[in-house]
């Protein structure tokens, strides 16, 4: 697909999505690397856009430049923004008790702790990246496992093989010290979120690098 026809897709795609005000955010596109710019009123519609464009075909890769800014004097007291995302954590069933702290500086939330699986870091960041009043959220909870690198790597495999949309063959996983790194080759952009999602999913990772090529 050329850029000229993909930014018509990504522009049309942004348009039809309800949740988001399109008007201020800017799209241009460079052999497939889209740079996003311009400004959305909330955190909440910044990181959509982000959603939005990572899983239209055609896309290498991208840029996001889009700032926050919010209407009129909306903006939001960090104590009482760091007050909120906490009780959120606090009542969410899939994050442990006590497992995650929450700062707040400048409307920016810095999230740490350290709880076992990336599915409870990935819920702590959900309860809060919708609120109202954040400019951005740093997601630096720690996963610390109780597992073993080969019982990882195979949990991975298993997990690509039983994926359909993937051709599971031609991925290769590697797990030390709760990296994982994938190499090989996927036919699309949106295929490596979802190997690099089913590595995620796996107990004990801690980081995933995706050397996944697009061939």
């Amino acid at each position: 697909m050329d850029d000229k026809s993909l930014k018509r897709l990504i522009d049309d795609e942004l348009d039809f999505e309800p949740s988001i005000d399109a008007a201020d955010i800017g799209v241009t596109v460079e052999n497939g690397i889209v740079t996003l710019s311009g400004h959305v009123p909330n955190y909440a519609q910044k990181t959509k856009v982000e959603e939005i464009v990572g899983r239209i075909k055609g896309v290498r890769g991208y840029a996001e430049e889009i700032e926050v800014r919010f209407p009129g004097e909306r903006h939001m007291a960090d104590d009482l923004l760091a007050e909120r995302a906490a009780d959120l954590i606090k009542w969410n069933a899939m994050v442990p008790p006590d497992a995650v702290k929450v700062k707040v500086q400048k409307g920016y939330m810095t999230l740490t702790g350290a709880v076992e699986w990336q599915y409870q870091k990935d819920s702590a960041y959900r309860a809060v990246s919708q609120m109202d009043g954040l400019v951005g959220v740093y997601n630096r909870i720690e996963l610390r496992p109780r597992v073993s690198a080969s019982d990882v790597k195979t949990r991975i495999e298993d997990a690509l093989k039983r994926n359909a949309e993937l051709e599971a063959d031609a991925i290769k996983v590697n797990v030390a010290d709760g990296k994982v790194t994938l190499e090989g080759k996927v036919k699309a952009w949106w295929e490596r979120g979802i190997a690099e999602r089913a590595a995620w999913a796996a107990p004990g990772v801690k980081q995933v690098e995706d050397h996944l090529r697009i061939a």
